[in-house]
């Protein structure tokens, strides 16, 4: 089985992400052995953002970095074992969960794919961008 990253390659739909763990220097921790449960947006969820917003961010290797381990949590976490309330993200900060009539969102943002399973943890699609201490990146730019 491959790693998140790895995983992610193979599956499509995450051509910005990976940019973006690439220039934070991010994708090693996701290869590591974890297990780690990624938030993932898709490119569609990038494409919501503004170019401008997002070259800038992906200038920023601070901020960019910060907000891409604000999409990860420590172990590996299905969707039937995700409930409603926070969870800590790597990055320090408190992540959202609200699951309501078989649907469920983190920070608002919807899990459009879930448990997509890699040796290192599980990674689910999301449909927006999350944003530390704000509901997303597309609500900002």
């Amino acid at each position: 089985m491959k790693t998140i990253i790895d995983t992610a390659v193979g599956a499509g739909g995450f051509t910005t992400l990976l940019r973006a763990l690439k220039a934070a220097t991010f994708t090693d921790t996701l290869r590591t052995p974890g297990p780690y449960t990624l938030f993932a947006p898709s490119d569609e969820a990038f494409a919501r953002l503004t170019p401008h917003a997002l070259e800038a961010l992906m200038r920023d290797v601070k901020k960019l970095k910060m907000i891409l381990a604000y999409h990860v949590v420590s172990g590996a976490v299905g969707s039937k074992a995700l409930k409603t309330g926070t969870m800590r993200t790597i990055e320090g900060s408190s992540i959202t969960v609200a699951v309501k009539g078989g649907v469920i969102t983190v920070n608002g943002a919807k899990i459009v794919q879930p448990d997509i399973a890699a040796s290192n943890g599980l990674i689910h699609v999301i449909d927006a961008a999350l944003l530390v201490r704000g509901p997303s990146l597309a609500a900002v730019a």
